[in-house]
């Protein structure tokens, strides 16, 4: 690793440079372009793996769903009428999927960028916590390899980067609702290797389950719903028997395993963020795409359709702000270019600088009673209440049974008794309910979790930036310190106003 840097040099390691990014299409990638399109705008081409069924539907979706987007406002003024010029030099659109081996492109496409090719940046992934098993699978665990796959056919390769997510840590906790407390390190996956105890983890045999299962519904000539319902518990299921809370965090999981069996000597920096939030400071604070988990609540609060939820107000949230996961990946990818190894990245901030949940409800308080008036169906502000948390599974329970679920029992015994009056409210106030318990269910790893994560490699690349060695007189800023973050004003001057604006429009 290279010891000394500062944010001229890693500007400069980008000059010339041509680069396959997968997954440029949502939020993360989106800032990551940006960063390096404004920073570096003598980078050689930025190959962009998008899904689509031809090169210019392709190129269509990166002007509608990326270029086209408020991040690049400031790229846009810098280049004034010369933007459209600039992003059709720089940028290559390809359409092909990392779900297919060559990653979907023709052996013409791959000879060409095998010879081109300097860098790899897989962001591609599914993220839906409760993703059908195959389709996470595929673009999680099979993505990993067959871009791992690509990289190895690349004669010019000097680094494949593969951003992956802290929550599905090898250290994880081994009971779902995070009672493990205790620093969890910056390990790689063993193969085979699992959050339960004595338990193994054969992928091809997942594999295989997915296969057969499907197999088995469509001799059944099962509906889709039906095998979509089935394919998502399916998965939910097997992340559980081996530890992970969810189907996102087990293929992840398995994509990183896959990915260090087969990497060999390929220079290969893995970054496992935790909840990515907005902006912090350039080129727009405030800005995010895509709703994550802190931000449901947020939105759910802000329209007073949620006032209670399940977490501990005292234990640490571990978030970190999109600009500087970018920072930490572009810096990363310096200091590791051409060296034969895999490191692993957390970029965290629970051990560094901690946040507690109780923070995030205090700000979202004080800034809806200040700013922005929660509004109702008729257009007129509600009366705000404050964000009641429980701090229990079991006061949690206790509380949705007596509130919602003895009512919602009550009205079932009036409507047997009325001939089904009211079945349609019934109903529907019951898909309400499972909704609620099901979203709880699945953010409980995190409200709960009661650990934090190392971030020792990462303070060693902070320490390799010179800060005060900067030639760029402010131009571009690569920092990826969570201790420069105060928390309270990131949520309540940055963060929730970006969640109002760019949410819940």
């Amino acid at each position: 690793m290279i010891h000394e840097l500062d944010a001229d040099r890693v500007v400069g390691y980008f000059r010339g440079k041509s680069i396959l990014i997968t997954g440029s299409t949502g939020f993360l990638g989106k800032v990551l372009l940006e960063k390096i399109l404004r920073v570096q705008p003598d980078v050689k081409k930025l190959f962009l793996l998008v899904r689509a069924v031809d090169v210019e539907t392709a190129k269509h979706r990166v002007q509608n769903e990326v270029t086209g987007r408020e991040i690049f406002q400031v790229l846009k003024e810098k280049h004034g009428n010369g933007f459209e010029d600039f992003i059709q030099e720089k940028l290559c659109p390809l359409a092909g999927d990392i779900v297919y081996e060559n990653l979907g492109l023709c052996n013409a496409e791959v000879t060409q960028l095998s010879k081109e090719i300097d860098i790899i940046i897989n962001g591609a992934a599914t993220t839906n916590f409760y993703e059908r098993y195959d389709v996470a699978f595929d673009a999680n665990v099979l993505g990993a390899k067959h871009i791992c796959e690509f990289a190895k056919r690349c004669t010019k390769l000097k680094m494949l980067l593969h951003v992956s997510t802290v929550m599905s840590c090898p250290e994880q906790p081994r009971q779902l609702a995070g009672e493990q407390e205790g620093i969890l390190l910056e390990k790689p996956f063993l193969m085979g290797e699992t959050l339960r105890e004595g338990v193994y983890l054969e992928i091809k045999s997942e594999q295989n389950l997915i296969e057969e299962t499907r197999r088995e519904l469509r001799a059944n000539c099962s509906s889709e719903r039906t095998e979509k319902g089935t394919m998502k518990e399916l998965g939910l299921k097997r992340a559980r028997e081996f530890g992970w809370s969810n189907t996102y965090v087990f293929t992840k999981a398995m994509g990183e395993m896959l990915l260090g069996h087969v990497r060999g000597n390929l220079p290969v920096v893995i970054v496992r963020p935790s909840i990515i939030t907005s902006i912090l400071k350039e080129p727009l604070p405030g800005w995010m795409e895509g709703i994550r988990t802190i931000d449901s609540v947020i939105i759910g609060y802000a329209k007073q359709a949620l006032t209670f939820f399940l977490v501990n107000p005292d234990s640490i949230m571990d978030v970190i702000p999109g600009d500087m996961v970018v920072n930490a990946m572009m810096v990363a990818m310096t200091a590791h270019s051409e060296e034969q190894a895999q490191t692993i990245y957390h970029v965290t901030s629970s051990l560094r600088n901690p946040a507690k949940y109780n923070i995030l409800a205090e700000s979202l308080h004080r800034y809806f009673l200040h700013n922005t008036p929660c509004l109702g169906k008729d257009g007129k502000p509600l009366q705000l209440r404050k964000l009641r948390l429980f701090r229990t599974w079991p006061m949690f329970r206790a509380y949705m049974a007596i509130t919602y679920k003895l009512p919602l029992e009550i009205l079932r015994l009036v409507d047997l008794a009325l001939c089904g009056l009211f079945s349609w409210s019934y109903k529907e106030l019951s898909r309400k309910y499972l909704h609620v318990m099901r979203l709880v269910e699945f953010y409980a790893p995190y409200t709960l979790f009661k650990g934090c994560f190392d971030d020792m490699n990462m303070e060693k690349l902070r320490g390799t930036m010179n800060n005060k060695k900067q030639g760029n007189n402010g131009r571009y800023d690569f920092d990826f310190d969570p201790k420069s973050i105060d928390w309270d004003s990131y949520f309540y001057r940055i963060h929730i106003p970006g969640v109002v604006k760019y949410l819940c429009g």
